[in-house]
């Protein structure tokens, strides 16, 4: 099979892998379509670790090919996308529900072989585990394959405790930005305030549902996140994006006894400054999100086809021999996300 490998911090390239073979426990995945996040583009950048020599892609869907011994739940032919969590099942997150915090978790794509191949193997900690989802009839498996971020954002919306007639500050409308303002519209927030250096992303914010879109080189963007929300300051404030300078205009925004979310990545070894006293006097909840729980995961895949605008995210596409395309598109900023597609797979 062809696949994408990542080599070393600046290097991917296409190469010929053998197609695996589900073993006792596991299934094997056709790949439809496989995007690509910006945690990918960290490790293409030297800023997360991923094992060279793996396949990237934990963001995908296909057609279950293959099924091992001894697995239930999973057919043959089923369309399936995959939480590319592994995790242990045993420890104190795992035995809440919390596997993405798992003490000893692993990931497709980084770790293990992701989907940034013909094919890949499902290992058996994930079947087992419950963590194949079988991908509803009407939903593309293109669309499918941006579960994995939206249920991140579920996550973030939900830490932030996001709901009808909330107001929420989003710094950031590159892709997960954006798919922040689609997802909270939907869950009836109100306003969603954005903020963004780049016209063409700030309109696009506009058109997808933010009600106040705001020029950080140009606004003052904590007097009008404040003038919007009657004085108070948001209800939520999410930073998406990986600038350590923007905790504190965050922390300025947020109302006392609201919550910011550091949904974005950061690059190792930047210490961020600000006030704690924003935080004590404003009795102010710091935190930060990662990928999302099992539950998170089902309940997006339900709804994520009814979002409107969500396939809209998918700006560029290429095939597998042209995969390194997709970091370079990342890399320019040209456009919002990166997919992969396979096509002898129907994504319909």
């Amino acid at each position: 099979m062809r696949a994408t490998i990542f080599e070393e911090p600046g290097k991917v390239s296409v190469q010929d892998r053998p197609t695996p073979t589900a073993g006792p426990g596991e299934v094997r995945l056709r790949v439809a379509a496989s995007s690509l996040c910006a945690s990918d583009v960290r490790v293409y950048r030297g800023e997360k670790y991923a094992r060279a020599g793996v396949i990237p892609g934990h963001e995908i869907a296909g057609v279950v090919d293959e099924v091992g011994e001894g697995v239930t739940g999973v057919d043959e032919g089923d369309r399936a996308i995959v939480c590319p969590i592994v995790s242990c099942g045993h420890c104190r997150f795992c035995q809440t529900g919390k596997r993405n915090r798992c003490t000893s978790r692993q990931t497709l794509g980084y770790d293990i072989d992701g989907g940034f191949a013909e094919s890949v193997l499902v290992p058996a900690a994930i079947v087992g585990l419950g963590q194949v989802f079988r991908v509803p009839d009407d939903l593309p498996l293109d669309v499918a394959a941006l579960t994995e971020p939206a249920a991140c954002v579920t996550a973030s919306l939900e830490l932030c405790r996001t709901g009808i007639g909330d107001s929420l500050f989003i710094i950031g409308a590159g892709p997960m930005g954006l798919m922040h303002v689609i997802m909270a519209r939907a869950a009836g927030a109100a306003p969603i305030i954005v903020s963004e250096p780049v016209e063409e992303r700030r309109e696009t914010a506009r058109r997808w549902g933010a009600d106040i879109v705001l020029d950080p080189e140009r606004d003052d963007v904590t007097v009008a996140v404040k003038d919007a929300t009657f004085g108070a300051g948001a209800d939520g404030v999410v930073v998406s994006v990986g600038v350590p300078q923007l905790v504190e205009p965050a922390l300025a925004a947020v109302r006392p006894q609201g919550i910011v979310n550091l949904f974005a990545g950061f690059p190792p070894g930047n210490p961020v400054p600000f006030d704690p006293n924003l935080v004590h006097y404003g009795e102010v909840v710091l935190t930060g999100s990662q990928n999302a729980t099992s539950d998170q995961y089902r309940r997006t895949v339900a709804m994520i086809g009814h979002v409107p605008h969500i396939d809209e995210v998918v700006t560029n596409r290429y095939l597998i021999e042209d995969a390194p395309l997709a970091y370079a598109s990342r890399l320019e900023l040209n456009g919002l996300k990166s997919l992969v597609e396979f096509p002898g797979v129907d994504r319909r």
